[in-house]
């Protein structure tokens, strides 16, 4: 019933106030027609496409009595942003440390944790990781397999080809405690510096069924050891003292 001058702009506000951390999924249907219920023309309504017809309604007198307009929505819940203290990886510079990395999830399940997440948080093993344990399927019960996929995500394009290339990152562990239906990633980091640098990233969880968690993190790469030291005895007072050493270039 809402009317609409030529050229006129309609807003349509869509509210998502999801319950649980899983996609949903819905359509916005627009159905126009003429205000005086008269037919737009059309010479060949019969012989319209099978793209055009399922957003167009044909009048019996062969005229088109409305236009649809369809368009999908997909609601991802996002676990609400905490002022999460972010897990650091530190490293020497032209030096290579691995660090695990433990998340948790809440609400991941349908029905097991009906809260959003509200207890994410992210810690830092600094031991270096023994061997790689075998990755465990979380099952919520039902047989139903809950996979994830993650990512790396940066400030800026410019830090991100800074750390792209110096940043591995690996999924070894994952467990379900079926009482809290609290999931536990174990993620396996690798930083690799090859100069002093300081940069933030976040860590970005999704599951398949729906929902993102985000975990802040800290990359830190500190001045490296010293390559060797350089001795130059003077021969006098007035007169230079010469040593040559050599420096090799790791690129072009």
């Amino acid at each position: 019933g809402t009317r609409l001058a030529p050229k006129e702009k309609l807003d349509i506000p869509v509210l998502f106030m999801p319950d649980t951390m899983k996609m949903y999924e819905a359509v916005v249907v627009i159905h126009v027609m003429r205000e005086n219920g008269e037919n737009w023309p059309y010479e060949d309504s019969a012989a319209l496409n099978k793209g055009l017809k399922s957003s167009v309604t044909v009048a019996e007198n062969g005229g088109i009595q409305g236009i649809l307009w369809m368009y999908p929505v997909h609601g991802i819940p996002e676990a609400p942003q905490q002022k999460l203290v972010p897990a650091v990886v530190r490293c020497r510079a032209r030096q290579r440390v691995e660090r695990r990395v433990e998340v948790l999830l809440t609400g991941v399940v349908p029905g097991a944790n009906a809260m959003p997440a509200t207890r994410n948080s992210a810690t830092v093993n600094t031991n270096k990781p023994a061997n790689i344990q075998e990755e465990v399927q979380v099952t919520d019960g039902f047989s139903t397999t809950v996979e994830f996929l993650y990512e790396l995500q940066y400030q800026s394009n410019e830090t991100k080809s800074q750390l792209g290339a110096l940043v591995g990152m690996h999924l070894i562990h994952r467990e379900r405690d079926t009482e809290s239906g609290i999931v536990t990633l174990i993620f396996n980091i690798v930083f690799a510096p090859n100069k002093p640098m300081r940069n933030k990233a976040t860590l970005v969880v999704q599951c398949t069924t729906g929902g993102v968690w985000k975990f802040p993190m800290l990359f830190i790469a500190t001045e490296p050891e010293v390559d060797d030291v350089i001795n130059i005895e003077a021969v006098g007072l007035n007169k230079e003292s010469i040593v040559g050493f050599k420096l090799t270039s790791q690129t072009r």
